[in-house]
C-alpha cells in the first residue's frame, strides 16, 4: 500500500445519511426551490441569463428554442434539455405566469393541456419587461458571479430584478421533504405594497393588504374566502379556495346556458377535459337530468364552456351542484417556501417583501458605487485634458522635444525634463511644474488634434460639468438611504407605468354552497352483473323485456330499489358496498362499470362469492362456509353498515370463504371436500353467531383436505354431483351429524 495512501473506516450507515443530505440540500437549494431575491429557479436564472448573453433582446429577431437550450445546458445547466426547455415554454405562457418572462414565438401549449412544439421547431425572444426589470444592470456590478459547473464559464448567482418576482409570477416546485406553492399576484399591486414598506418598514400583514389584496391568477376566477388570506400572508401557508367565472345566458324556447368564461388557476391543463368529463359524469350518473349538452368553445379569446340546461331548470342550482362536484371550485395549496440566505424558509407576504426590499438596496448602492467610480474617473480625465487645453502650446512643445512616449508621459507626471529638447528655458521651467495623473497623461497623449477646436472644448467642459452633477447626484443617493429610496420608488413607478395590468381575480367572502340535493323518487330497479364484474341497473320493465337473455349472459340478478345499496361479498371475507345510485344506468345492451372502480374490490387478489342488497339482506339471516370447514350464521342487520369495506367474518391464516347463502330452516347442506369426502346435515344444526366470530367446524378434515363445494338442498329437491366414474345424487345421501368426517365417493 501506498505510504500516502490512508484507509477511512466509517459505518455504512453514516454515509449514506451524509450523502442523502448533501443530496436532498442541493436539490432545495440549486434546483427545486426559487431564490427570494430574483423569485427565480436555477434553471430560470440560467436560461434567462443565457438569452441575455445571446442578444435575443425584445427588439431583435427570435432565435430557435433548441439553439437556447442547447447553450444553455452547455454553459450553465447540465441537467438535460427537457428541464431547460419546460422551463423556457412555462416561462412564455400568458396562462401560467402572472407576468410572461419570455416572448415565444411558435407553439407554446395552450390552456387546456396541449404541450408545446419540439425545441426544433419553436423560436423565443426576451420580453422587453424582463429585459429592462430583470436584465438591466448586468454591466454594472450589480450581482456576484461564480463558475458554472466545469468553471469556463461565469453566471450570476442572482439577477438583478427590480420586482418582487416570487409574487408576481408565484412559483411551484417539489424538492426533497418540502415543496413550495406560491400563487401569483398583480404587478401594480405587488409594486403598491413594496412602496408601502419602504415608506413604513413597520407595517403589519394587515395593513400591506390594503395594497396586495390577495392572488391575481392570469385565468381569473373568484377568490372566495377573502377573510382567511390575512392568515395566510401571515404564516405563508394555507389555503386559497377559488371558483371559475359563470354567466348565465337565456336560450331560445326557456331553455338557459350556463357559461363558464374564466376558471379556476387549478384547472388548466389536463384538468379542464376532466371538468368536461365530470360534468358528462353527473348526468350519467343521474346527479342531475337537468343538463342537456356540454360544449368547449374555448378560442384564442378566452374560455367559454358552455353547458346547455332543459327548459324550466334551475340555473342557480346547477351552478351549485358544479361548484360542489367538479373542480370548478377547487383550492390552491399556499406554502410561501424560498431560499433566503442560503436556507430554505416559509415566508408571510411581508418577509418576503422585506427580503426583495434589502436586495433592491444592495442593488442601488453597487450600482450607483460603481456608477461614481466611472464619473470619478471621468473626471480625472476630463480636468486634466481642460487643463491640458490651457497649456497645449507647452504639451506640443514638450512632445516635439521627446525621445519616446515615456520620456513625454514622465514630464507631464512628475516634470522631469532632463532628456527633452525645449525651445526656451522658460519653457523647461514651466514643464517642471508640471503635475498630471497617470490616467489625465494617458488621456493628453491619445488625444486627436481636433479636440483643440474650439466647440468640442466647449463640449468637453459640457461634459465636464455634467460629470460634476452625476457625481454629486451618486454620492447624494449613496450617502442617504432615504434619497436612495426615492430613486428606487420612481424606477417602481416607471415600471408599473409601462406593464401594470388591471387585476383578473375577483377576490370577496363568496357564500358557503349550500346543494339541495334533490330527493330521489324511489323506485324497483334490477341490478345486472356479468362474469367479468362489469355492473349496471336497468328498469324492471326493460328486465322483464329481456328476461331470459339477462338471466343467462349475467352471474347476478338482483331487485332492488335505486336507494338501496349492494353488498359484494369476497372469498377474502370482506362486504364491498355499491350505492345502487352510483351505478350506471341505461340500456339494456349497455356494458355497465367494473365493480373494482366503484368500490374497494380489487379482482386481481380476492373473488365474489355472494352479491345481495341490502334491502335484501335486513330481515335474513346469511350462512358462512370456509375452506377449512367452518360454518356459522350471522343476522343479515349486522352488514347494514355505513363503511365501503368491511370484514364479513373472521378468518384464520390462509382460510377463504367457499359459499354464502340466506339461510333456510328447513334446507339441508352436503359438504363437499376437495378429496371426495361428502356430509349431508341440516342447516338448523349451525349456530348464529356476530360477524367477527370464527364459527363452528361443519365437517372433521383430513390431512391436506379442505372443502370445496357447499351444496343445498330443499325437502323433496333432486340434485346430483358428476365424480369422476359416476353421478351422485345428494338426496340420497345419509344425514350425518355436524363435526364428522362424512362418506368418500369417488
Amino acid at each position: 500500500m501506498n505510504e500516502t495512501e490512508q484507509i477511512i473506516r466509517t459505518e455504512y450507515s453514516d454515509l449514506m445519511q451524509k450523502s442523502y443530505i448533501d443530496y436532498a440540500m442541493s436539490v432545495i437549494v440549486a434546483r427545486a426551490l426559487p431564490d427570494v431575491r430574483d423569485g427565480l429557479k436555477p434553471v430560470q436564472r440560467r436560461t434567462l441569463y443565457d438569452m441575455y448573453e445571446l442578444g435575443t433582446r425584445y427588439d431583435k429577431p427570435y432565435r430557435k428554442c433548441a439553439r437556447i437550450v442547447g447553450d444553455t445546458m452547455g454553459k450553465y445547466h447540465p441537467h438535460g434539455d427537457s428541464s431547460i426547455y419546460g422551463a423556457l415554454v412555462v416561462m412564455a405562457q400568458d396562462f401560467k405566469m402572472g407576468m410572461p418572462l419570455v416572448d415565444g414565438h411558435g407553439n407554446f401549449g395552450s390552456i387546456e393541456g396541449d404541450g408545446a412544439a419540439a425545441m426544433r421547431y419553436t423560436e423565443a425572444r426576451l420580453q422587453k419587461v424582463t429585459q429592462e426589470a430583470y436584465l438591466s444592470d448586468l454591466d454594472k456590478d450589480v450581482v456576484d458571479f461564480g463558475p458554472n459547473f466545469d468553471e469556463t464559464e461565469k453566471e450570476p448567482l442572482v439577477l438583478p430584478v427590480r420586482v418582487p418576482n416570487l409574487l408576481v409570477n408565484g412559483a411551484e416546485g417539489i424538492a426533497v421533504g418540502m415543496a413550495t406553492s406560491i400563487p401569483p399576484h398583480n404587478l401594480a399591486e405587488v409594486i403598491e405594497g413594496v412602496k408601502a414598506y419602504m415608506k413604513n418598514p413597520d407595517i403589519n400583514t394587515e395593513q400591506m393588504m390594503k395594497y396586495i389584496s390577495g392572488p391575481d391568477f392570469p385565468t381569473g376566477g373568484i377568490v372566495v374566502n377573502k377573510d382567511e388570506l390575512l392568515q395566510i400572508y401571515s404564516t405563508g401557508t394555507g389555503k386559497v379556495k377559488i371558483r371559475g367565472k359563470v354567466e348565465i345566458e337565456e336560450g331560445k324556447g326557456g331553455k338557459d346556458k350556463i357559461v363558464i368564461t374564466e376558471i379556476p388557476y387549478t384547472m388548466i391543463g389536463a384538468n379542464i377535459g376532466k371538468f368536461l368529463n365530470d360534468v358528462y359524469n353527473l348526468v350519467e350518473t343521474r346527479k342531475t337530468t337537468d343538463i342537456t349538452d356540454i360544449s368547449n368553445q374555448s378560442s384564442k379569446e378566452g374560455i367559454r364552456i358552455v353547458i346547455e340546461l332543459k327548459k324550466g331548470a334551475d340555473p342557480v342550482q346547477i351552478c351549485n351542484l358544479l361548484y360542489k362536484k367538479t373542480k370548478l371550485e377547487d383550492t390552491f395549496g399556499v406554502n410561501m417556501l424560498a431560499v433566503a440566505d442560503g436556507k430554505p424558509e416559509t415566508m408571510g407576504l411581508i418577509p418576503v417583501i422585506r427580503h426583495h426590499v434589502d436586495f433592491q438596496y444592495q442593488l442601488a448602492t453597487r450600482k450607483y458605487n460603481t456608477l461614481l467610480t466611472k464619473e470619478l474617473e471621468k473626471k480625472e480625465v476630463q480636468e486634466g485634458l481642460i487643463k491640458a487645453c490651457d497649456v497645449i502650446d507647452l504639451i506640443i512643445e514638450i512632445l516635439r522635444g521627446s525621445k519616446n512616449v515615456k520620456e513625454a508621459k514622465s514630464c507631464l507626471v512628475s516634470g522631469e525634463t532632463g532628456n527633452i529638447k525645449f525651445k526656451s528655458e522658460k519653457s523647461r521651467k514651466e514643464a517642471a511644474k508640471l503635475h498630471f495623473t497617470e490616467k489625465q497623461a494617458s488621456a493628453i497623449l491619445e488625444m486627436r488634434l481636433y479636440k483643440l477646436i474650439g466647440l468640442e472644448i466647449e463640449a468637453l467642459m459640457k461634459d465636464h460639468e455634467e460629470t460634476l452633477k452625476n457625481i454629486e447626484k451618486y454620492e447624494s443617493i449613496l450617502g442617504s438611504r432615504a434619497v436612495m429610496a426615492k430613486v428606487i420608488i420612481k424606477e417602481l413607478d416607471a415600471i408599473k407605468k409601462a406593464y401594470g395590468q388591471e387585476r383578473k381575480t375577483v377576490i370577496e367572502n363568496g357564500k358557503e354552497i349550500v346543494l339541495e340535493e334533490p330527493k330521489m323518487e324511489e323506485m324497483d330497479v334490477v341490478f345486472l352483473m356479468d362474469r367479468f364484474g362489469y355492473a349496471r341497473i336497468i328498469d324492471v320493465a326493460v328486465y322483464e323485456r329481456n328476461k331470459e337473455a339477462a338471466d343467462s349472459e349475467n352471474r347476478y340478478v338482483i331487485t332492488c330499489k335505486n336507494t338501496d345499496k349492494i353488498g359484494i361479498f369476497t372469498n377474502k371475507g370482506q362486504m364491498h358496498l355499491l350505492k345502487v345510485a352510483d351505478l350506471p344506468y341505461g340500456k339494456f345492451r349497455d356494458k355497465g362499470q367494473p365493480i373494482d372502480n366503484m368500490s374497494n374490490y380489487d379482482s386481481s387478489v380476492e373473488n365474489v362469492i355472494f352479491v345481495a342488497s341490502l334491502e335484501e339482506m335486513s330481515g335474513e339471516k346469511m350462512m358462512f362456509a370456509t375452506k377449512t370447514g367452518m360454518l356459522k350464521l350471522v343476522a343479515g342487520s349486522e352488514f347494514n353498515v355505513a363503511k365501503r369495506t368491511t370484514a364479513a367474518t373472521k378468518l384464520n391464516g390462509e382460510d377463504e370463504v367457499v359459499k354464502i347463502a340466506f339461510y333456510r330452516e328447513e334446507q339441508h347442506l352436503v359438504l363437499h371436500t376437495k378429496k371426495g369426502m361428502f356430509l349431508r346435515i341440516e342447516a338448523n344444526v349451525i349456530p348464529e353467531k356476530k360477524k367477527g366470530a370464527v364459527g363452528v367446524r361443519g365437517i372433521r378434515l383430513g390431512p391436506e383436505d379442505e372443502l370445496e363445494h357447499v351444496h343445498l338442498l330443499l325437502p323433496g329437491e333432486s340434485k346430483t354431483v358428476k365424480l369422476a366414474e359416476k353421478e351422485l345424487e345428494l338426496s340420497r345421501l345419509r344425514v350425518g351429524s355436524r363435526d364428522t368426517k362424512g362418506v368418500k365417493h369417488t
